[in-house]
This record gives C-alpha cells, sequence and structure tokens, in this order.
C-alpha cells in the first residue's frame, strides 16, 4: 500500500471536520465563488451557453407544468415512474436556472415540491410494483432509481438552499431528507454496504446529502460503509470495483452508470475536503477509470457491449459528460478530453463545464487517440481483461476486442474469451448486449427479459466456443466469479497486433486458447483479422463455434440448400431453443469461405479445422413467443466429434460498392489455402496465401521473444 493511500485511508478515519467555507452553499458542481464567472461564461463560450439553454428551457417547462408528485404506482416506463424521474431533473436544473438567473421563480419551484414530497414521502409503503430478487423503493419500483432521485435532488436544494427560508428547509429536511436517510441507511442497508453499483449509487446519495445537511455521521458511514470499519463504503467501492486500469469489473456499460455517483462524490468530497485529495486515491484511479471508460467505445462512440449492455450507449450519455468535465478541470487537464467535450457538443453548467468551454474556445483540444491494449480486470489486475486491437483512423477503423475478463459479478455473460469486430464504423461480428427493452412498460415494466438468461447470457450468443451445447460454467454465476482466464501474451509491434488468452475452467476437462490478431500484408488496403480458437481435452466433445454476423451474405464456397419450410430450432435448451436452423452444409477439410456485405464493404471469412466440419446458417427467434429477440444471424462451424480441434479462421475487409453509381470493386478476397500445419500445447503451426503468395503463421504459446511469427 502506498503512502498516499495510508494517507487518504487515515484521513477518512480522523473525527470530520469541515472548513468555514465549506458550509456555503452551493457547494457541489457549482460553487459561490465560481457563479459570476459561470454568468459570463455562458455570454463568451457557445458550448456553455448550448447547455445553459437546454437547462434554462427544461426549468421553464417544469414551471409551465406546474408540480405534480403522484403516489408511486407504476413500473418502469409508466406514468408515476417517468414524472418523479422528470421531478428530479426539474429540480436541479431549476437550481442551475436560479444560480444563473438569481430569478427566485426557480427557487421556489424547487422549495414548493420538495415540501409536496415532505408532506408525502413517510407515508408512502414500499413500491406496488417492487419485484422478487430487487430492493424496493418507495417512490419507484427499485431502490437503485431512489437514490438516484436523491444524488439528482440533494444538488438542486444546496443550489437553492439560501433562497428558502430557514422554517421550509427545516420540514424538508425533517420530513424527507432525513428519512430518506434512514430508509437508504437502515432499510437498503444490504444494498449500501454491497460492493455493488447499487451500492455506488446509495453511498453517494447518503455521503452527499450529508455533506449538504452537515450531518458528519451519515458522511463517514458513506464513507467507510455502515459499521464505519472501511470493510465497505465508498473507499471499498474503489478498492475493489476498478483495476489498476480503471476496468469495472461489471462491464462497460456498468462502467458508465456507475461512474457519475463515483465522480459527483468526490467533486463533493473535494469541495468540501479538498485536503483528502480524493482525486489522488489510489494514483488517480477515478481519471484511469474516466479514460478507460473512452477507451472502451469504438470510434463511434458506442460502449463495447458487452455482459448486460444497452447497446445503443454511447460516450454522449450525462454519465461521461460529468466524467469528461470533472477529469479535465479536477484532476488533470488532458486536452484530448476536449475533443470528447466537443463531440458530445455539451457541458454540465458548473464550474468544471466552465472551463471545458473556455478551454475549448481557446483551441486546446486535440484529438483523441483510441489505444492498442491490454485492460486488466481484478483489484490487482492480474484477473484476466480486455485485449483491444486498433488500426486505422477514427473516421474508418478496425477494432478487435477479446473478453478475457473475469465474470463481472451478476451483470456477467458466459462467453469467456468471446470476440467483437468492427470496421468501417459498423459492427461486423457483433455482440448481443442485454435482452431488455429499458423503460418499455410493455416489456416487463423495462427490466430484463426473462430471454436475458434464457439467451442473451448464454455462450451461443457470443462470438466464442461452444462444448456439447452447453453453457459455460454450466450457467453457474457464482461458480464463473471464482474463476477467470489468463493472458497468454499481448503483442503491439510492426505489422502484427495480437491478443492470445486461456480458459480452463469454463468447461471441465477442456482447456481453450484464442489467439487473435490484426496482421498487415503488403498489398493489401487493411489488415486481416487472423483467428485461431485451440480447444484440447482428454474426451471426445462436439465442438461449436459461431460467428454472429451484420449484413447480408453475399458469398460462399458451398452451395447452400436452405430449408424453405418447417424450421426447426437448434436445439432443446442453452440457448440453442431459441436458434432457427436455416442450412447445414458439409464442408471438405480444405475448409471454405462465407462473404457478407456490410456498409458498403465485403467482409469475407475464410476457415479451415483440418478435418470435415458442419456449417450451419442460423438465424435468431426460435421459441420466442411474445417477439422479444432482436434479429440476429450467424454461420457455425461445427465438430461433431473431437477431443482436440483448432478453429482457423481469416476475415479480410476488403472492396466497396457505390449504389448510387451502380459500381462495385474489389469484390473477390485475396485470402485462399488456410492450412493447419501442426497444433499441440505449446505451439500451432499455419499457413495461407494472399494472391498467391505463402505465408507461415506460428503462435509459440510458451516462447516469450517468439510469440507469434509471420513468414
Amino acid at each position: 500500500m502506498n503512502d498516499l493511500k495510508k494517507l487518504v485511508i487515515l484521513s477518512f478515519c480522523l473525527i470530520l471536520s469541515w472548513s468555514a467555507g465549506a458550509q456555503q452553499h452551493p457547494s457541489i458542481m457549482i460553487t459561490g465563488k465560481n457563479v459570476a464567472a459561470i454568468r459570463k461564461g455562458i455570454q463568451a463560450y457557445p458550448v456553455l451557453a448550448k447547455s445553459y439553454s437546454k437547462v434554462k428551457d427544461d426549468a421553464d417547462q417544469a414551471l409551465k407544468e406546474g408540480i405534480s408528485v403522484p403516489l408511486p404506482a407504476d413500473g418502469g416506463g409508466g406514468f408515476t415512474h417517468e414524472q418523479h424521474k422528470k421531478n428530479y431533473i426539474h429540480i436541479l436544473n431549476c437550481g442551475i436556472a436560479y444560480q444563473i438567473s438569481g430569478d427566485k421563480k426557480y427557487a421556489d419551484y424547487i422549495k414548493n415540491i420538495l415540501l409536496k414530497y415532505a408532506a408525502s414521502y413517510e407515508q408512502w409503503p414500499l413500491h406496488p410494483k417492487r419485484k422478487d430478487g430487487h430492493q424496493g423503493g418507495r417512490i419507484f419500483w427499485q431502490s437503485l432509481n431512489d437514490f438516484v432521485w436523491q444524488v439528482y435532488t440533494i444538488q438542486g436544494y444546496d443550489l437553492a438552499y439560501n433562497a428558502i427560508d430557514a422554517k421550509d428547509r427545516e420540514t424538508i429536511e425533517e420530513h424527507l431528507f432525513m428519512p430518506i436517510l434512514q430508509f437508504f441507511t437502515q432499510d437498503c442497508k444490504e444494498t449500501f454496504d454491497k460492493i455493488h453499483n447499487h451500492g455506488t449509487w446509495d453511498i453517494a446519495a447518503v455521503g452527499m446529502t450529508g455533506y449538504v445537511l452537515h450531518l458528519p455521521n451519515y458522511v463517514e458511514m458513506a464513507l467507510k460503509g455502515s459499521n464505519k470499519d472501511g470493510k465497505t463504503g465508498y473507499l471499498a467501492q474503489i478498492d475493489q470495483l476498478f483495476s489498476p486500469d480503471g476496468y469495472y469489473t461489471e462491464g462497460p456499460y456498468y462502467q458508465r452508470y456507475a461512474l457519475l455517483p463515483f465522480i459527483i462524490l468526490a467533486k463533493t468530497i473535494n469541495n468540501y475536503d479538498p485536503q483528502r485529495q480524493i482525486f489522488n486515491y489510489r494514483n488517480q484511479l477515478l481519471s484511469k477509470a474516466i479514460n478507460t471508460s473512452l477507451q472502451l467505445t469504438y470510434t463511434t462512440g458506442n460502449f463495447f457491449p458487452i455482459n448486460d449492455a444497452i447497446k445503443d450507449k454511447t460516450f454522449e450519455s450525462a454519465e461521461l459528460v460529468y466524467g469528461v468535465d470533472i477529469a479535465y478541470a479536477d484532476i488533470k487537464a488532458q486536452p484530448e478530453l476536449l475533443d470528447i467535450a466537443q463531440r458530445q457538443n455539451e457541458v454540465i453548467v458548473s464550474d468544471a463545464g466552465l472551463k471545458i468551454a473556455e478551454a475549448i474556445k481557446a483551441g486546446k483540444n486535440q484529438p483523441f487517440v483510441y489505444h492498442t491494449e491490454w485492460i486488466g480486470d481484478g483489484l490487482d489486475g492480474t484477473e484476466g481483461g480486455l485485449g483491444i486491437l486498433r488500426s486505422g483512423s477514427n473516421s474508418d477503423q478496425q477494432c478487435v476486442l477479446i473478453k478475457a475478463a473475469s465474470q463481472g459479478m451478476g451483470h456477467g455473460h458466459f462467453d469467456r474469451l468471446n470476440m467483437l469486430y468492427y470496421d468501417h464504423s459498423v459492427e461486423v461480428f457483433p455482440d448481443y448486449g442485454a435482452a431488455r427493452f429499458l423503460n418499455i412498460e410493455t416489456k416487463k415494466g423495462g427490466d430484463y427479459l426473462p430471454e436475458n438468461k434464457t439467451w442473451a447470457k448464454q455462450t451461443v450468443a457470443h462470438n466464442t466456443l461452444v462444448v456439447d451445447e452447453t453453457s459455460n460454467f454450466n450457467l453457474d454465476a457464482d461458480l464463473a466469479q471464482t474463476a477467470h482466464p489468463e493472458k497468454i501474451f499481448f503483442k503491439n509491434d510492426g505489422k502484427i497486433k495480437a491478443v492470445s488468452a486461456a480458459e480452463t475452467k469454463a468447461y471441465p476437462g477442456v482447456n481453450m486458447k484464442r489467439t487473435t490478431a490484426l496482421v498487415t500484408i503488403d498489398g493489401l488496403n487493411k489488415p486481416i483479422l487472423i483467428d485461431v480458437f485451440q480447444a484440447l481435452s482428454s474426451q471426445n466433445h462436439q465442438y461449436d463455434l459461431p460467428f454472429w454476423y451484420n449484413g447480408q451474405l453475399v458469398i460462399s464456397s458451398f452451395k447452400i440448400n436452405g430449408i424453405k419450410n418447417n424450421l426447426k430450432a437448434l436445439g432443446d435448451d442453452n440457448g440453442y431453443q431459441h436458434i432457427w436452423l436455416n442450412a447445414e452444409e458439409t464442408v471438405p477439410a480444405k475448409g471454405g469461405y462465407i462473404g457478407v456485405l456490410n456498409n458498403k464493404r465485403f467482409y469475407t471469412t475464410h476457415f479451415t479445422t483440418g478435418s470435415e466440419l458442419k456449417v450451419k446458417l442460423l438465424s435468431l427467434g426460435a421459441n420466442d413467443p411474445d417477439m422479444s429477440l432482436v434479429e440476429s444471424k450467424a454461420f457455425m462451424l461445427s465438430q461433431k466429434q473431437a477431443k482436440n480441434q483448432v478453429f482457423f479462421s481469416i476475415t479480410e475487409s476488403h472492396g466497396k460498392v457505390d449504389p448510387v453509381n451502380e459500381t462495385t470493386v474489389g469484390a473477390n478476397s485475396s485470402i485462399s489455402d488456410l492450412q493447419i500445419i501442426s497444433a499441440n500445447e505449446q505451439q500451432v503451426a499455419l499457413s495461407f496465401k494472399v494472391k498467391n503468395k505463402t505465408y507461415q503463421y506460428t503462435i509459440n504459446y510458451q516462447d516469450k521473444n517468439n510469440q507469434i511469427q509471420l513468414k
């Protein structure tokens, strides 16, 4: 443990003593001393002016609509759910509008709506739509949404504090905020002490409220857990949920979601107790987490949708707007963050947003650089990780992600050594993400669908090896959490960018290795994707390797005899029951290829296993009575019975189609003659041709000096 970490932990153990200045309001995202500068900045900096205009429009709309505090009744997407969400946004935006405009009508709105909540909150029971497996809230169907409500609401209260008379403040605090604090720390104690994103939001709500109301006991609970022993609480969350590289164990989607409470509570701590140097904790871990979140996106801004993830989420979401603003203003002024801020086209109207807007106007931004890198998982960074390979400019980049990370707790999917491939601003080999229609009440109240377990989490829903038509760890999340893949090597030099990882526990008795590379070949416009998946076992198994793809199949090396009617499901369980078998063809030992047209570019995947195999053409949608599964297509390489098996494939990105001018160029692939020369535990030797030139490609698992050779 380094000296700085010891100092921070020790400081949190001291009796909390806040400076007189910290008792001023506002003191979170906007501080009283900077209000005048923000007002001037709105007149001078376009992005700040645009952001404030959006805030003020919402605040004015709140005043126009009037106050509505309905008795909580509906699940996600329902009227009362959406109204209470609108209310906390209105409260925050009216607080900002009050500070910037000075017009007391905005503060009066906050006072009146909070008095309305204070008159009702203590009479509200647990939400009637709460569900088994979820801690119910009072305002929302799950307590998580209550925590989020308070994180936003306490900011609005802080902004309007000085415009609310003492008697009304007493009523609001005694009959709303104090009961909320008790509910969050006592009724929701299990969540409050849980190392999980729900716990993070709970802690942030309690900590921020404790600071604003000057309640040191609640602040100390937030920082060190309900027992104040440091085993849980804010610092324990930072220690246990992030790796040294800033990777959040539940995956990119939940890293984005959890960042906001981590960052905004840190901002609050920094403003009230700057001597704690919270932004320097764990070698500026929170700054790393923000930068890692950005690296876990494709150039379109979309997060890699591994584990439970809504695929539409980008770094334009509010969590990353907060994160980028605070990282630049309060931690380290990295000019490449300004590039992201410009793409977000929004800042938080705040002290931090002012600094961002000023820097953008001064032209200090530099292009954001996406890196080829290994991002470690686990407390010490040794529990596997993510391998990210990139090639090309941000406007036309190839990107490969290999998921060799730990399970990711309850939101994890059973997809060890999964592969995602992007090119030309689209997904080529996508991940399904989560089976969920967020906030669509008609789809299970916006919650995760049953198909999230029966399909989306299953191994066959991903681009990775399936053994005996079962899922990793037999779909046992607790068991999966005890094991993780191992990185064999990571390479980023010369013409080869590669990641190699092993998984030995997902299927008893089967040792799996995957080595994936972007390889530059002279004479080709773009690197080729070489993927080698090896399974080793002393027993015979069925091995299935699906490639879920986007686009339209346009060519294959074999004749496809599609089933014309009476489609049947591929299997009975473990996700196979949701897959239609559209065609099944036998491919000889020399292998074959399949070509797809996607976003006006061709992607041809050549493959061989060194022996005869089945190629199955698949589509998603079987046994889906509610029509909840999203259209997906795949080709699956299937070996019915083998002990040791290598799947060798090369995907080439080539050519283009111009539908306006009705031209096509480069439609034919330059790759041919894939061969598996030899394969064992130490080495796999392969060969292939590019435009009739033969290349030898060798993977050495145990030779650190010659891990991959291309001759």
